[in-house]
């Protein structure tokens, strides 16, 4: 009887997992490979607001890991009271994107943290004083000596926080959950919202593991984007070509991870939405060419929240009602 039993219940896993296996979406692993020690260093470097030029922007500033590993504001604060060109993406899950920034600019994490360093806009600084400042720190010192047996220097600390940042995923959502084989993980609703994810072509751009973060898309397929959306074409509009300098490259961007879509406050490249709900509305008409039913459009939201993981950095979404 109980290895029958027991048979039952590996045959049911299997046919889960084989059921869940040609899903366009996967889940999120934890990722075993990394250094405790550099994990917790660049931790205390991402909190660091000596990385900046006047001592008051540290990254945490712009990507605040409680809320949703980016800025409730269209665009952030920089040094000497700037504003940031860009709405700042969320670093959650950063790791599994293609390449980094809303134009691709940076390769992976430890190319991308030199980004803001040297923005005249956000940090302000340039690396000879970030490190100057903190090779003053003795005991900082030591803690880079003991832990990458040199002085500080730029690399050192890029690593360090791209060591802290690929620790930063988000693991065990409700979807995350249901696909694995917990019929009970997500309602109905969302998973009519995920169908029709699909079947509306949401899925196109967003999926794999991220939902998105692993294509470059132009925005307004399907209409002219920025005529309807008003204001000047600045730099950041014109998205990878600035990088490529190919005319089939203007307003092509890194499609963004939907992951934690439902805790952000504004949305694209711009910031210009801030309401979930106004921003599957755009992203249907200038992305699909269509207009979505409102109730869809529910659907499709409670979708996307059930996209939420877990992380000891990001309070929970129930804990914030």
């Amino acid at each position: 009887m109980t290895l029958t039993r027991s048979f039952v219940v590996l045959m049911s896993v299997l046919f889960f997992n084989l059921s869940f296996a040609k899903e366009p979406i996967t889940p999120i692993v934890t990722p075993s490979h990394l250094n405790k020690e550099k994990i917790a260093l660049g931790k205390a470097l991402f909190f660091d607001k000596r990385l900046s030029k006047n001592d008051e922007i540290s990254c945490a500033s712009c990507h605040q890991l409680t809320t949703n590993g980016a800025d409730n504001k269209a665009l952030s604060d920089g040094v000497d009271g700037q504003k940031t060109t860009a709405k700042t993406p969320t670093v959650y899950n950063a790791v599994f994107n293609i390449r980094q920034t809303w134009s691709g600019a940076r390769t992976d994490l430890f190319d991308q943290v030199d980004a803001p360093i040297t923005n005249p806009k956000e940090h302000g600084t340039t690396w000879a004083k970030v490190i100057a400042k903190l090779s003053a720190d003795k005991k900082l010192a030591t803690k880079f000596k003991r832990i990458y047996h040199s002085p500080i220097s730029q690399q050192n600390i890029q690593h360090a926080i791209a060591e802290f940042e690929q620790s930063l995923v988000t693991t065990n959502s409700p979807f995350d959950r249901w696909l694995q084989g917990d019929q009970n993980a997500i309602d109905s609703r969302t998973k009519q919202g995920y169908q029709l994810f699909k079947r509306y072509g949401c899925i196109s751009c967003h999926q794999g593991r991220n939902v998105g973060g692993n294509m470059f898309s132009k925005i307004g397929h399907f209409g002219d984007y920025f005529q309807d959306r008003g204001g000047e074409i600045t730099e950041i509009d014109l998205g990878r070509y600035m990088v490529t300098k190919n005319p089939y490259d203007k307003h092509v961007f890194k499609v963004p991870s939907l992951r934690l879509s439902s805790l952000q406050t504004h949305f694209f490249h711009d910031g210009s939405q801030n309401d979930l709900s106004d921003a599957i509305r755009v992203m249907a008409k200038y992305q699909l060419g269509r207009a979505i039913p409102e109730q869809d459009i529910q659907s499709i939201r409670a979708f996307l929240t059930s996209l939420v993981g877990q992380h000891p950095e990001l309070m929970s979404p129930y804990e914030a009602e």
